[in-house]
C-alpha cells in the first residue's frame, strides 16, 4: 500500500529544513508577543473609560438644573464622568508603569549535557 504524502510519517518535508521550521516558529512567536502587547486589556479598558469619561463629564458640565434636580441635587453625570476618567487614567498609567514583559526566548537543550 503506498504511503500517503500528507501523513506525519512521510520522509518528504516539502523542501523545508529543520532550521527553516525553527525560524518560522520564532517569527510567529515574536508576532504573537507583539500582538499581545498591542491588545493588552489594560489599554483597551483604559482607553474606553477615558473616552466615555470625557463624554459623560462634558454632559455633566452642560447639564441643566432640571437634570440635577432629578438626581436629588447631585450632578451625577459630572461625578460619574470624573470617576470614569480617573479609572481610565489609572489603567493607562498602570500600563505605562508596568508594561507587558517581552517573551523569554526559548533555549534549545544542549545535546552534550547529560544528567
Amino acid at each position: 500500500m503506498p504511503e500517503h504524502p500528507d501523513t506525519p510519517d512521510s520522509r518528504d518535508n516539502g523542501g523545508f529544513s529543520e532550521h527553516d521550521a525553527q525560524r518560522q516558529v520564532t517569527e510567529l512567536e515574536g508576532e504573537s508577543a507583539t500582538a499581545a502587547r498591542i491588545f493588552d486589556l489594560r489599554r483597551i479598558i483604559g482607553g474606553l473609560f477615558v473616552v466615555y469619561g470625557v463624554i459623560v463629564t462634558i454632559v455633566g458640565i452642560t447639564d441643566g438644573q432640571a437634570a440635577i434636580d432629578k438626581a436629588q441635587g447631585v450632578n451625577i453625570n459630572l461625578w460619574t464622568g470624573l470617576a470614569m476618567l480617573l479609572l481610565g487614567l489609572f489603567f493607562l498609567a498602570w500600563l505605562w508603569l508596568r508594561p507587558t514583559p517581552p517573551p523569554v526566548p526559548a533555549t534549545a537543550p544542549d545535546d552534550d549535557a547529560t544528567t
